[in-house]
This record gives structure tokens, C-alpha cells and sequence, in this order.
């Protein structure tokens, strides 16, 4: 009867010790001296390594202020801004210029407001490559994307650092820690046929 335990202690086995090499990743926190090793966490130990890898991926492969400058210069993109651009000389010419100009609004009727309007909205395209280029490069001068990503993960708590990435892998997580069970499972029945086998 203790011999068909086997596969039921095995599992619990391969369950715990993957429960707990998952939470060895993030613990303990700080360095521990046991005996002749330093133990700590490895996320917690590696945290300054993950802060570089990911600010390099980031900067590499996930934001590119070419990209930024594209994603500006697209023709819907700039159809968007004209759109707001023309709603707001609209408002301004309708509601708010009798207020803040209110002896020229006497002079005004609907073919001079439509001449400012195409006016203004003339200039303003013709502006906006030119204030496109100075916002990239302004980015490209005064953002470091590594820079910051490897700041914001560095300055990460322990505790975030786990929260963030369990709420990530925590499914993966969970299935490391049922594979232990299921293999420990798998063995116990294994040792079972290897002994009654003798």
C-alpha cells in the first residue's frame, strides 16, 4: 500500500520545488548568508542587468523617433490636425473673436472670415513640416529611451518588480508549478513499475 503513495508524494514533491524555485526568482530580497553562499532573489539580484537589456530592447527594437517622425508625417495623420485646425478657426471666427476683438467683428462678414479662415489654415500647412522636424528632433535631442527605461525599472521596489511580472506570467507560472506535480506524478509510477518489476 505505501509503495502506491509514490506517485502521490513524488507529485507533491515536483509541486513544492517548483512552487518554490518561482518564488526564489523574487526572494529573498536582500543578500542572505547561508553558511559559505549569498543567497538573494534572482530578479532582485539582476534587477540593474534587466533594467539595461530592457531599456536596449526598447530603444533598439521597440521605439524609433523615425517611426515617431513617419507616424507625424502620415497624410490621415495630418488630415486629423486640419480637421481640428479648421474646427477651431471656425469657433474662433464664430464665438470667441467678438469677445476678444470686438470692433473688428463689426467689419466682419462671411466672405472676409472665409478668406482669414483659408488664409491661416494656408500658413499653418505650410508650417507644420517645419514644426513636425523641430518636435523630433527635439525628442531625438532630449529623450533618452534607454536611458529612461533602465532609470524607471532600476527604481522599481522588489515588490513591484514581482507584481509586474507576475501579473505577466503568472499563468506561466501556475503551469511550471502544475508540470512539477504532473511529472513527479509520472516518475512515482514509473518507480512503482521499475520495483515491481525486481
Amino acid at each position: 500500500m505505501i509503495l502506491f503513495t509514490l506517485p502521490i508524494i513524488a507529485a507533491l514533491t515536483g509541486w513544492i520545488t517548483n512552487y518554490i524555485a518561482i518564488k526564489m526568482l523574487f526572494h529573498p530580497r536582500e543578500k542572505v548568508r547561508l553558511l559559505f553562499f549569498d543567497i538573494q532573489g534572482i530578479f532582485p539580484k539582476r534587477q540593474n542587468k534587466l533594467a539595461e537589456k530592457l531599456g536596449k530592447i526598447v530603444a533598439d527594437e521597440l521605439f524609433s523617433v523615425e517611426e515617431v517622425k513617419k507616424s507625424l508625417q502620415d497624410p490621415k495623420g495630418i488630415e486629423e490636425v486640419n480637421e481640428v485646425v479648421e474646427a477651431k478657426l471656425d469657433d474662433f471666427l464664430e464665438n470667441k473673436m467678438v469677445d476678444s476683438m470686438p470692433m473688428l467683428y463689426l467689419f466682419m462678414n462671411d466672405e472676409l472670415k472665409a478668406k482669414i479662415k483659408t488664409t491661416l489654415q494656408l500658413e499653418i500647412q505650410l508650417m507644420m513640416p517645419e514644426m513636425i522636424d523641430r518636435f523630433v528632433n527635439k525628442i531625438e535631442n532630449e529623450v533618452d529611451v534607454e536611458k529612461t527605461v533602465y532609470e524607471k525599472v532600476v527604481g522599481f521596489s522588489s515588490d513591484k518588480l514581482e507584481s509586474i511580472l507576475y501579473s505577466i506570467m503568472s499563468k506561466e507560472f501556475k503551469f511550471i508549478e502544475i508540470l512539477g506535480g504532473v511529472l513527479g506524478f509520472i516518475i512515482g509510477l514509473i518507480q512503482i513499475a521499475i520495483l515491481q518489476l525486481q
